[in-house]
């Protein structure tokens, strides 16, 4: 069937902010989607409320909105731009939501909108879980026994029928918010309470549990003539009570019988046919009982999924883009492979390898949050590796997590072992191989832990090849021998661990010996049909497939795994860097192991490794292709992390010098550095023992900021107020060594803090922007949302930053982009740090100036000069636009929900507006915070704030909220005349503050931490208001903002919203990039 020609004009609705559960494999796949749309000749409208991505770039689609995703904004977007249709299906879950809430509002019928890809009957099938379970049973397929639940009552009935262990799954969340595993009455009220305030119909399922059972998961695609292909088979290493986003998974499914696959096979398309998912892709998720091969559907998403960018991937058959013709009425026997160039997508892909995804956690930022996996997911982010074997790919996989210290376990006792075994938890592979080192039965660790013993004897096979080579030498050890340790993945870093040697001395020995790996391309077809794009892994066999061009090419080290500190922001910056070098006749080559990005598409750059990111696989791609610069500065810490080691072995890195990065880095060389310009910065010190930190934290006084020297998004930073504080964060936060001192900082109460993005070489400096804070010194940088242009500063102290940034981009010989933190105290600037290298803020800076920074940054790290890009010394914005910061708080029960120094974010919205108040607002909107209109707002701060707290209680009076506050406030409040009802403190009385929150009587929270003697009392308020969806500011500035932005939403009945190509039309440097190397 051919396409349609009865539309012209598309809606794509984006994911919004990264989230657990929904991270950047939506940007990519609405990226996809966008590109084949556009390339069919539909005109493509998109809204999305981050700005991090590559989706909302004004090239990608035709016109692009950041607006928060909210029915009253995108009904807005419809009434201006009248869509023909809305593809809903590559947004994740938000996307999902919101058509399935527009089409409830009327607003699609009302503007003849119709939706493609998915219609509204499959979607509520797939995701009712009650219309789906009738469906299942109706096509005679089984599910786990349970029901649904409304209500607290309807749950205590249906759980007599399950029993315990019970599952409980809210409806309509995304990854598993909300639900759990409950093991008795107590645990399972916990969890129905919270699952039914998560899920936005106020519905549980219950149901009962098949833990232990495994589980695998099918990527399935029809088209309108009913033709099925199964993608993708993928199977969980952990046994079903693990959310599939936070466990190991491998492609393709490696213990399943072919009768079993077969059967699952059918039923994959009995479902996809019952549920009525017309066109595009789907993901089912089954449970097989290990015992007699039963099998039960758990669930099926019918959309773009997360494991669809794995898949794609995996495969290299881009689901999304498979997604997005389909929706438009092509069939999958009518639109070609892009790789093999001869078979249709109906051809189903084969492949002649095995792929691992593995997650990744960030456990250490959340420390109250027990490390226990289970129904909801925790990872933040995950890599993906590609090998021959199951082995391979598994420990490529591992290598790729970039552990800075291996969990090297020593002396467990048989107790813990078997809990940490029996209990899903991030370190669990750590005690697996532990336990195999230690001669414990597969069978023991099967029945602990469920994993099936095919994995674990594949984890011995590895253990027995390490153990025959520990304590030898290294020049023992024979080619056969070495070579059976690379075919299972194992690095020469291990090998050097293992021999006692350094790393250098193993990649030369084994050089020596001739063992170095080939390079194999993804096909689809199995090697059946010649690969057209080079989409590479290596491998230890015979046969080259890399086939190497001689052109002047460009090699970009990609930023790994998304963590917190470190996410798709850098991915932006380095797929930036890949087209402009393209545009500009570069060959580019992306290295990165990421499966959920733009960078690691197909078509993004010319060729693609997919290899981890450590220096022995970079300097195996060097050896090969030959580049004639790599670039370490787009990537983030990952790729900075390997620039000395790579500079010293000869391989050319461009833009600013490995020598300015560690000049920026080492704190005596660039303390030094700023004494000789002149340029304040806060007095500090550094500390190898107790005793320096004390005489340190003395010598510069009290409050002091304290952290490791090794790390990014602050981990383990704090704010400490005395020596008592100081003895007891080096007791517990960190372990003294002399070459990884402690560093110990003047700390700037009460200053702002400003981050400026600038970009530079010999010829010029341009500032792309000066962002202020909203929230003050004392919050990572990454945590606070920030205002462009500045609002509360004196255009002096503007100037001196500027001056400063001048110096500073000289002093360091910066090519390509630089961000320096200032903070201002008592009318006086100070330098806080300096990176020589693109920042998370680049993407929002970009989008808020609409220059590319990242683009021309790269073109000039290629050589070219800055002077010839015609920009002013500072580029300007004409409204305000203000990126804030979104928290996994809800994912980590127990947690103190509470700004510090150390980063907590794992992704941010971007808010646009006229006033600042406006654009707070929708930030705050886009965020996922309803902005309250009336209500009680409750108000306990600290004696330093309660000035502030009058202003602001007198302006929540006059917008017509009633004032509650605890007793010392509200005293000053009265003091004003200002009319307060007192309310207790959780440890006064009942009932207290936290049951009228519980209640729902309270509708905005603000409380600044009193410090020690209340912190039980705040983080109990805290608690409650994130867990009952209750806007809630732990910082005055941060207060102030959210009064301004109720009073903006006051005034805007309807949202006001304008494409970015509206706010960008007059400018002239956009055309002066885009005409660079054409």
């Amino acid at each position: 069937m051919p396409k349609r020609t009865d539309i012209h004009k598309i809606l794509i609705i984006g994911s919004g902010p990264i989230v657990i559960g929904q991270a950047c494999e939506f940007d990519y796949s609405g990226t996809q989607a966008c590109k084949a749309l556009r390339q069919e000749g539909y005109e493509i409208v998109l809204v999305n409320s981050n700005p991090a991505t590559i989706m909302t770039d004004p090239e990608t689609a035709d016109v692009t909105y950041i607006e928060p995703l909210t029915v009253a904004s995108v009904t807005e977007i419809i009434r201006r731009e009248k869509p023909d249709a809305l593809l809903p299906t590559v947004g994740g879950q938000t996307a999902l939501n919101l058509a399935i809430a527009l089409s409830d509002a009327g607003v699609l019928q009302e503007y003849g909108v119709e939706m493609i890809g998915a219609n509204r009957d499959a979607i509520k099938v797939a995701e009712n879980r009650l219309l789906f379970k009738q469906a299942m049973d109706e096509a005679g397929l089984e599910m786990p026994r349970g029901g649904f639940a409304k209500s607290w009552n309807e749950a205590q009935e249906i759980v007599q029928h399950t029993g315990y262990p019970a599952i409980i799954r809210p409806s309509f969340t995304l990854g598993g918010t909300g639900g759990g595993t409950a093991y008795n009455p107590e645990e399972f009220e916990e969890i129905i309470r919270g699952g039914l305030a998560a899920s936005p119909i106020h519905e549980v399922l219950i149901e009962e549990s098949i833990l232990g059972w495994k589980e695998f998961e099918l990527e399935v695609m029809r088209d309108l003539a009913d033709n099925v292909v199964i993608i993708c088979s993928i199977e969980n290493f952990d046994p079903m009570g693990v959310h599939t986003g936070d466990s190991i998974t491998v492609a393709p499914a490696q213990t399943l019988t072919d009768r079993e696959y077969q059967l699952m096979r059918d039923q994959a398309i009995r479902i996809i046919r019952k549920v009525g998912v017309e066109t595009g892709g789907s993901n089912i998720q089954f449970g097989v009982n290990p015992e007699n091969g039963d099998i039960r559907i758990i669930e099926m998403n019918p959309r773009v999924s997360r494991s669809s960018a794995l898949a794609s991937k995996a495969t290299g058959f881009p689901i999304a883009k498979m997604a997005a013709k389909l929706a438009v009425g092509y069939t999958l026997d009518e639109i070609p492979n892009d790789i093999t160039l001869k078979t249709p997508a109906s051809f189903e892909p084969t492949i002649d390898y095995v792929v691992a995804k593995i997650p990744k956690w960030d456990f250490e930022k959340f420390r109250e949050a027990e490390d226990v996996l289970g129904t909801q997911m925790k990872s933040v982010g995950e890599v993906m590796a590609i090998g021959r074997t199951f082995k391979e790919a598994l420990f490529k996989g591992l290598r790729s997590l970039e552990a800075v210290k291996p969990l090297r376990l020593e002396d467990i006792s048989e107790d813990e072992l078997q809990r940490k075994l029996a209990r899903p938890n991030s370190q669990r592979f750590s005690y697996i191989t532990y336990a195999l080192q230690h001669d414990w039965p597969i069978s023991e660790i099967h029945r602990l832990s469920k994993i099936d013993p095919w994995f674990l004897d594949q984890l011995k096979q590895v253990m027995e090849i390490q153990q025959d080579i520990e304590g030898r030498k290294l020049e023992d050890i024979s080619a056969e021998e070495l070579r059976a340790f690379k075919e299972v993945a194992l690095s020469d870093r291990r090998l050097a661990y293992l021999t006692e040697r350094s790393e250098d001395e193993v990649r030369e020995y084994r050089k020596l010996l001739g063992i170095v790996p080939v390079y194999k391309r993804v096909d689809t077809c199995g090697a059946e049909f010649e690969s057209h794009t080079p989409y590479l892994y290596s491998t230890y066999e015979e046969e080259d497939e890399a086939q190497p061009t001689n052109r002047n090419k460009i090699m970009i080290l990609g930023s790994g795994p998304n963590r917190i500190g470190q996410g798709i922001e850098f991915d932006y910056c380095c797929c930036h860097a890949s087209f402009a070098l393209h545009e500009a006749g570069f060959e580019t080559i992306m290295v990165n192991c990421n499966p959920e990005t733009v960078s690691t598409d197909y078509d993004t750059s010319d060729r693609l490794y997919f290899e981890p990111l450590t220096f022995e696989d970079v300097m195996n791609i060097v050896d090969v292709e030959k580049p004639h610069g790599v670039i370490v500065q787009f990537g983030g810490q990952t790729p900075l992390n390997l620039a000395n080691r790579l500079h010293h072995a000869g391989v050319k890195v461009i833009g600013t010098s490995p020598d300015s990065i560690d000049l920026a880095e080492d704190r005596k060389r660039f303390g030094a550095l700023l004494h000789d310009l002149g340029i304040p910065q806060p007095d500090n010190g550094m500390a190898a023992s107790v005793e320096e930190a004390r005489e340190a934290a003395a010598r510069i006084g009290y409050p002091v900021l304290v952290r490791p020297s090794y790390v990014l998004g602050g981990r383990a930073m704090a704010i400490v107020y005395d020596q008592e504080q100081l003895d007891q964060y080096v007791h517990n936060a960190v372990g003294f060594t002399p070459d990884r001192p402690v560093l110990i900082d003047k700390f700037l109460e009460q200053a702002a803090e400003f981050d400026v993005d600038a970009l530079a070489d010999e010829t010029a400096v341009v500032i792309a922007g000066i962002q202020e804070h909203i929230e003050e010194a004392g919050i990572h940088s990454g945590d606070s949302s920030c205002v462009l242009p500045p609002v509360r500063i004196d255009p002096e102290h503007l100037e001196t930053m500027r001056h400063y940034t001048r110096k500073l981009a000289k002093a360091l010989s910066v090519s390509g982009l630089m961000n320096i933190q200032f903070a201002i105290k008592d009318h006086r600037v100070y330098v806080l740090e300096v990176n020589p290298r693109a920042s998370r803020t680049v993407p929002f800076v970009s989008k808020a100036t609409g220059v590319p920074i990242a683009r021309i940054a790269a073109l000039v790290m290629a050589g070219q000069k800055l002077e010839s890009f015609n920009l002013p010394d500072e580029l300007t914005v004409k409204r305000f636009f203000i990126k804030s910061p979104v928290f996994p708080f809800a994912k980590f029960p127990g947690v103190d929900p509470i700004l510090s120094p150390e980063m907590h974010s794992t992704g941010e919205v971007m808010g646009i507006g006229d006033t600042f108040g406006e654009a707070y607002g929708k930030a705050m909107m886009g965020a996922g915070l309803s902005l309250p209109r009336k209500g009680k707002a409750f108000l306990s701060v600290k004696d330093s704030d309660k000035g502030t707290a009058v202003l602001l209680a007198r302006k929540l009076n006059r917008l017509g909220f009633d004032i509650v506050a605890t007793l010392g406030t509200s005293a000053r409040l009265r003091e004003v005349g200002l009319t307060v009802e007192d309310v207790f403190k959780v440890n006064e009385g009942r009932p207290n503050i936290v049951d009228h929150i519980k209640s729902g009587d309270i509708s905005l929270v603000i409380n600044t931490p009193l410090g020690r003697v209340s912190r039980f009392d705040e983080q109990a308020i805290r608690r409650a208001a994130l867990q009952y969806n209750v806007p809630c500011v732990t910082t005055m500035t941060g207060a102030r903002a959210l009064v301004e932005a109720i009073a903006a939403a006051e005034s805007h009945a309807t949202p006001n919203v304008r494409s970015l190509q509206e706010l960008h039309q007059k400018r002239d440097t956009v055309d002066a990039v885009s005409s660079v190397g054409d």
